[in-house]
């Protein structure tokens, strides 16, 4: 199948505007035959929490439904960050909308990035499971941003939810790029999994995002990468078979020592 990542800017606060840049990158990405686009974190409000807790919104009305029209409209799977308002809470979260237009799936993001200035935790409530959802046989895992640093959770997607791909929708800083490009690497690497990751470009408040989106094989083939500082389309194509095979050259999953380690 073949997927692609969208690298954006975001208009703080608009989420009219935000959504119509979906529908232009989604109709873009639809025309060059992707079943699936990835869109990056926050995309309905921008990232910045003073607006977050201002804009948030339900998913009964406003940018989800938006997604759902577009996807079906388009026949194709989209997975985008947004924000999620329950009651007095609101998530960090990642929908999945089928090719049909309905939520499939979606995630809340269980790492909050508690780092001044940013300080997700006095914005967002923490979600408590990783999720998964699946396009024929390949399993996609959800990840948010700052979950790329916390390796257990890919391995627990990988071997509990039989996840060979991993979605990683972000708003990652400049002042650390290396960092992103080394850790999205890596998680491929050791899980023998796809990565597609979708990062912002531009600015919100006082953060510079540092793009450098990427599509990356389960051999730790960097097959799509996207630009520092530009608003981009990459895309690749996604096979089961790819997985399954570099898996079983060296079964590093099966050869854990769960005995010392869980």
């Amino acid at each position: 199948m073949k997927v692609a990542a969208a690298q954006i800017s975001c208009s703080l606060g608009d989420s009219k505007a935000n959504l119509l840049k979906v529908g232009d990158f989604s109709r873009q990405a639809r025309d060059s035959g992707v079943e699936l686009i990835v869109f990056p974190e926050m995309t309905d409000t921008g990232y910045s929490m003073s607006v977050i807790e201002k804009h948030a919104n339900s998913w009964a009305n406003g940018f989800v439904p938006g997604l759902q029209e577009i996807a079906a409209k388009l026949s194709m799977g989209i997975v985008c960050g947004v924000s999620e308002r329950v009651d007095t809470s609101i998530y960090n979260s990642l929908v999945f909308v089928d090719r049909q237009g309905q939520v499939a799936a979606k995630y809340r993001k269980t790492h909050l990035y508690a780092v001044a200035p940013v300080g997700e935790e006095k914005c967002f409530a923490s979600g408590d499971a990783f999720a998964s959802f699946a396009i024929g046989n390949l399993h996609f895992g959800f990840s948010i941003c700052y979950d790329l640093r916390f390796p257990e959770m890919y391995r627990k997607l990988a071997v509990e939810q039989n996840a060979g791909a991993f979605i990683i929708s972000s708003a990652w800083p400049f002042p650390r790029i290396e960092h992103f490009r080394t850790l999205l690497l890596a998680r491929a690497i050791e899980n023998q999994s796809y990565v597609i990751a979708s990062n912002r470009v531009g600015k919100d408040a006082d953060l510079w995002f540092c793009g450098s989106s990427a599509i990356i094989d389960p051999r730790g083939v960097t097959v799509a990468s996207a630009s520092a500082d530009r608003e981009e389309l990459i895309q690749a194509d996604l096979s089961e078979d790819l997985v399954l095979s570099v898996r079983s050259r060296v079964a590093s999953l099966a050869h854990r020592r769960r005995d010392l380690y869980g």
